[in-house]
């Protein structure tokens, strides 16, 4: 099954905590501070595989944790760090914020790695908190959270060159005989539920790889049949072979049906107006298709278009056509970068370190910061509970708390605990 969108969760390892240890020799205070440090918490990570084709992978799993580092332990020694999970993409794949819908990153390259949730830090020991005045810390740092985010992975397929048309108007069939893919074929409309890739070959050194991207009808740019859900697919192609039923089946007319799939393309997005466009009207093994070509031919090449007929059912005159496309393919500098203009910056998402605001007459302080300090806090170690508190005048709290009015003996709720103001 083809599976090209998909929203799934990524959480990253938090850190380990630091450890609060003693080394155990004659003389030294308290044995001498041995706590060692957390391990790294695993990071999640992107991979641009070219081996698949598909999001199917992420269809039925939407949710990816990676493991905790270890806490520190005793004699110095550091928690192992997790391992980081990979997960593999098709080349092609789109990564946008869930929330803002803008690009994180776009895997167009085969081989790229991008670190999409990003492991917590390990905390420190109570040996990395010794001074010339603090001989034996009773307190070690927590192990930093892990990046946890929400993602829709978008799959745009890199191909050269596009095929474009009409339901029916012989797309599968012409990229069945000029490749080695095998798409479904049928007399019917909308058999082709699914873009199909092919790799086409003209001799040594000469090939280019083709999709055949279904499902386009009038209003598809607007959301109707099928059309929506693939037309992006025809962003990254540097070339487009816009496919004609020559023979206008179903009382259809091959130059109304060709502006048309114009409108919808420009419709979806404008830049694809000017991709390289090259016409083949096909069916010319049918006694309509002929009498018509002559006057579409005409108009169209009158329009500026390089036209081509022939008959991917006989495979009759579609060489010179492939010659073409791989001469203006040889010419076109093909950007893989996706039409969407707008990037997220992470710098914009994160969250302030430490909060201090009043609400509702009550004086507030929290953050990431601040919860990871109240964590390694021991509040029945004199030590321990001096450093909360040159901590939170060295990040000018106290400050803001004094500029927010606060008076003596008022209280400061910190996370869940509430304290009394004391200069």
């Amino acid at each position: 099954m083809f599976v090209d969108l998909c929203t799934i969760t990524v959480k990253a390892g938090n850190g380990g905590d630091g450890a609060v240890a003693w080394r155990r020799e004659k003389y030294v205070p308290a044995g001498g501070p041995a706590g060692g440090d957390g391990g790294r918490g695993g990071s999640v990570v992107l991979f641009a595989d070219e081996n698949m084709r598909t999001l199917m992978d992420f269809r039925y799993k939407r949710v990816y944790k990676a493991e905790n580092g270890q806490n520190g332990r005793s004699k110095k020694q550091f928690g192992a760090d997790a391992e980081d999970i990979i997960l593999n993409v098709p080349v092609g794949t789109l990564v946008r914020d869930e929330k803002t819908n803008k690009i994180i990153v776009d895997m167009k390259e085969a081989g790229q790695r991008f670190v999409i949730a990003q492991g917590g830090g390990g905390g420190k020991g109570n040996a990395r908190y010794t001074t010339s005045t603090r001989q034996a810390p009773t307190f070690a740092q927590m192990g930093f959270k892990g990046q946890e985010r929400t993602i829709v992975l978008e799959l745009k397929l890199l191909a050269d060159v596009g095929l474009v048309g009409f339901p029916n108007v012989g797309k599968s069939t012409l990229l069945s005989v000029i490749s080695s893919a095998k798409p479904k074929i049928a007399n019917y409309e909308f058999t082709t539920l699914s873009p199909n890739l092919g790799v086409v070959y003209l001799g040594p050194g000469k090939s280019f790889v083709c999709a055949d991207i279904p499902g386009l009808i009038e209003g598809a740019s607007e959301g109707v049949g099928l059309g929506h859900d693939f037309l992006r697919h025809v962003e990254r192609s540097g070339v487009l072979i816009h496919v004609l039923d020559g023979s206008g089946a179903y009382y259809r007319d091959p130059l109304e049906d060709f502006e048309a799939i114009n409108r919808e393309l420009e419709g979806y997005n404008i830049a694809l107006k000017d991709k390289a466009q090259i016409v083949f009207i096909n069916k010319m093994d049918l006694p309509e298709a002929q009498e018509r070509e002559p006057a579409l031919r005409e108009e169209l090449e009158g329009r500026g278009y390089t036209v081509f007929s022939g008959s991917a059912a006989t495979t009759k005159d579609i060489q010179p056509m492939l010659f073409k496309v791989y001469e203006v393919l040889q010419n076109t500098d093909i950007e893989y970068d996706s039409l969407d203009e707008e990037y997220y910056v992470e710098e914009e998402e994160r969250e302030p370190g430490i909060s201090v605001r009043k609400e509702n007459g009550r004086y507030i302080v929290d953050g990431p910061y601040i919860e990871r300090l109240l964590g390694s806090t021991f509040f029945d170690d004199r030590d321990s509970l001096r450093y909360f508190q040159e901590n939170l005048r060295k990040n000018g709290v106290i400050d803001k708390l004094r500029e927010l009015g606060i008076e003596e003996g008022e209280s400061v709720f910190i996370a869940d605990y509430e304290f009394e103001f004391f200069e």
